[in-house]
């Protein structure tokens, strides 16, 4: 019997990384930008914080373009905060150059995504990929 418990108990800690991923781990889709193009973001854990990088770009149609952005981080130092919410973090925004203090909020395949800057903010919804 104790083996069978010691057994099940490597087991399971072993497996619990993968039990404990963060939710917000995947690709996510953007928003359009005012010229109809949009990006996937690769989001993932870069030490104790969460971060993403701009994965791919996109034209209007859906068709994948070269973008000088691809590869660029744009989040970082974001931490969980339990229950989808998620602060303290920075984000880039491609379209205007501007860094803003970053909150998002994860519900199911949607991650809304906000940013401020001296009291004004911006936003989008995010859909999930992967």
């Amino acid at each position: 019997m104790k083996r069978l418990t010691l057994a099940t108990l490597t087991i399971a800690l072993m497996t619990t990384g993968v039990a404990f991923a963060d939710p917000v781990l995947g690709v996510w889709k953007t928003k359009p930008d005012d010229n109809g193009h949009y990006g996937h973001i690769q989001i993932s854990k870069c030490g104790e914080m969460i971060c993403g990088f701009i994965g791919k770009a996109y034209d209007a149609s859906g068709k994948q373009i070269e973008s000088e952005h691809v590869g660029k981080r744009m989040i970082w130092q974001m931490r969980s905060d339990g229950g989808g919410s998620y602060s303290g973090g920075k984000i880039w925004a491609p379209d205007r150059d501007k860094t803003y203090t970053s909150y998002m909020t994860l519900t199911g395949d949607n991650l809304k995504v906000e940013g401020c800057v001296f009291g004004i903010c911006r936003g989008q919804t995010w859909t999930r990929i992967r």
